[in-house]
């Protein structure tokens, strides 16, 4: 058998605070059928004060340990892959989870490529675990809390009315013989670096005044090409990552069991799944999560799992795509191994 990774457990949290669709009406002064119909939000979690980044992806890291059913001094390396929104500014969550979870034998490194940041780190997780021979457990480490840097009435960013918060989780083993990771893909658009930004707090506006505060949510600087530019390559990308991903596992889109995707408007994952062939019960819309970041594929998984939609052997296409402008695919087989793997 050739050398694979395989995911060994998952884990998520939510925090206990929750906006209903009728407490977003009241925020946002959108009518509560229109943000449920068109923006598939039946309602999402808010962090309370004990709810930092990092806590939540500890949570949901003790959780997957708990589900990998290994002991934490066997996890090599810790990789937060969480957002940058974090704790503390400048700060490293990493090393925080490892002492958290008891990973005394791990080091530790934060990566990011925003909301895509679980699909790149199965993939960075992969190559150092192959191309390493003492690096045989990894843990995936995210906490996401960017609801934060949202303004609700800024109209511009109506997209990220869906943002809230969770944590999730990822323990990977070298050749645990199941739920094994295949072909990876990433595209991105760097014309798209600074139309959605937060305009202050950052090098390019420092020192901060004190009417930088009030500024510090994500902001459209030309709102118009945004949307035009955005809508015109979007889907495209996405469709690109998820049949680059099925080539490079020698699959194709027909062998599609379950798609774990992002959460976005309702009319877009339905245009999505048309174009993949699919129903709706092969993937879970979150829409009383809403967008959770980088977390969303793992709460997708996880509500298969629970409803029976995923099953032995099969092919779980997760799909993302975060600010800046990155989209990205994974497939996973799903149930123990049966065939070689062949990159």
């Amino acid at each position: 058998m050739e050398n694979h990774v395989g995911i060994a457990g998952i884990g998520t949290y939510l925090p206990d605070k929750y906006l209903s669709a009728k407490d977003l009406e009241e925020l946002t002064k959108i009518p509560s059928d229109v943000l449920i119909e068109k923006f598939g939000i039946v309602g999402k979690y808010i962090p309370s004060e004990r709810d930092t980044t990092s806590f939540m992806g500890i949570i949901a890291a003790q959780q997957a340990i708990e589900d990998a059913q290994i002991d934490p001094l066997e996890i090599d390396v810790v990789i937060w892959n969480g957002a940058q929104h974090k704790d503390y500014p400048c700060w490293l969550a990493s090393t925080k989870v490892a002492y958290e979870v008891g990973a005394k034998n791990a080091w530790a490194f934060d990566m990011e490529a925003m909301c895509g940041s679980m699909i790149v780190g199965l993939q960075v997780a992969r190559s150092l675990m192959l191309s390493e021979k003492n690096i045989n457990t990894v843990l995936l480490v995210s906490g996401y809390r960017n609801v934060d840097l949202v303004n609700h009435q800024y109209k511009h960013t109506s997209f990220m009315l869906d943002i809230g918060a969770s944590g999730s989780a990822v323990v990977l083993k070298k050749n645990l013989g199941k739920n094994v990771l295949l072909g990876v893909s990433s595209v991105v658009d760097g014309s798209f670096a600074e139309e959605c930004v937060i305009p202050v707090g950052g090098t390019k506006k420092w020192p901060m005044k004190l009417q930088d505060i009030e500024n510090y949510y994500f902001q459209i600087p030309n709102p118009e090409r945004f949307k035009n530019r955005l809508n015109e390559v979007t889907l495209k990308n996405f469709y690109f990552v998820i049949d680059d991903a099925l080539k490079k596992s020698s699959l194709t889109r027909k062998d599609i069991s379950y798609l774990a995707i992002l959460h976005f408007k309702r009319s877009a994952h339905l245009e999505v799944l048309k174009e993949l062939g699919l129903k709706e019960d092969q993937t879970t819309y979150l829409e009383k999560y809403g967008h959770m970041g980088q977390n969303d594929q793992i709460f997708s998984i996880k509500e298969g799992l629970l409803a029976g939609k995923i099953k032995d052997g099969d092919i779980v296409v997760l799909v993302g795509a975060g600010v800046g402008w990155t989209w990205n695919a994974a497939v996973v087989r799903w149930g123990s191994l049966r065939e070689p793997i062949n990159w």
